[in-house]
C-alpha cells in the first residue's frame, strides 16, 4: 500500500519542520529523479516510484541520526501508516548490495533488524530504482554517480566496502540504461551544471 502523492508531499513537509535540513531537497530530487527514469520504463509506474524517492529518508524526522538508525525509523513510521511498499524501500535504499552488505554480525538493534529483514527479501526494480536516485539526488540538484560519492565520502569518511558498493550502483546504472534505451543522464534536470557545483559538505548542527 501506498499513500498518495498529496500525503506524501505533505509527510516530507511535516518532516522538514521537524528536522530541518538539507536531507529534505535531497528527497524531493531522488523522488523526481526516479519519477523520470520510471516514465521510459514500460514496466515501472512513475507515480508510485516518485512516492516512493519522496519517502525513502523519512525516518530522519526524527532527528539527525546514523544511517542504521533512519533506516528502521523510516521503516517503522511506514509500517504504522500502512505503507509498506515504502517501508520496504525505507529499509533497502541505504543497502545497496543487500546481505552482501552485513559480512558480519550487528551488534546495535536497528542493524539486527535490517539484516534480519534484508536476509528474508530479494531487491525488485524499485528497491533498486531507489538506491540508483538516492546517488544522484543532491539538495542542490543532480549529479554524475562519481560526484555524488565524493560528497559522501567527504561528508562521513572512506569506509572499507564503499567500492563494492560503488560498483554495484555502476551496475544498476546500466541495467537500467538498457531498460531505458538511453542514459539516466538524459532525464535528469540541469545536470550538465549541477553536477559542476562544489559546496562545501553538510554538517550537523552542534547541539
Amino acid at each position: 500500500m501506498l499513500p498518495t502523492k498529496e500525503q506524501a508531499e505533505q509527510e516530507l513537509k511535516n518532516a522538514g519542520e521537524m528536522n530541518p535540513g538539507p536531507w529534505i531537497k535531497h528527497s524531493m530530487n531522488v523522488g523526481i529523479a526516479a519519477r523520470n527514469i520510471a516514465s521510459r520504463i514500460p514496466t515501472l509506474d512513475e507515480n508510485k516510484a516518485y512516492i516512493l524517492g519522496l519517502l525513502h529518508d523519512i525516518g530522519r524526522r526524527v532527528g539527525i541520526v546514523n544511517i542504521p538508525k533512519h533506516v528502521y525509523e523510516g521503516y517503522l513510521f511506514c509500517m504504522k501508516n500502512g505503507w509498506d511498499e515504502v517501508a520496504k524501500v525505507c529499509m533497502t535504499h541505504s543497502y545497496v548490495r543487500m546481505i552482501d552488505n552485513f559480512q558480519y554480525e550487528p551488534s546495535i538493534k536497528e542493524e539486527i533488524e535490517i539484516k534480519k529483514y534484508i536476509t528474508n527479501y530479494e531487491a525488485d526494480d524499485y528497491d533498486r530504482l531507489i538506491q540508483l536516485c538516492d546517488s544522484l539526488a543532491t539538495d542542490y540538484g543532480f549529479v554524475i554517480l562519481e560526484k555524488r560519492f565524493v560528497d559522501v565520502t567527504r561528508r562521513y569518511g572512506i569506509m572499507e566496502d564503499y567500492i563494492n558498493g560503488w560498483n554495484k550502483t555502476f551496475e544498476i546504472k546500466d541495467s537500467f540504461e538498457e531498460k531505458m534505451g538511453c542514459s539516466i543522464y538524459d532525464v535528469l534536470p540541469d545536470i550538465s551544471s549541477t553536477t559542476l557545483l562544489s559546496p562545501q559538505p553538510w554538517k550537523a548542527p552542534e547541539k
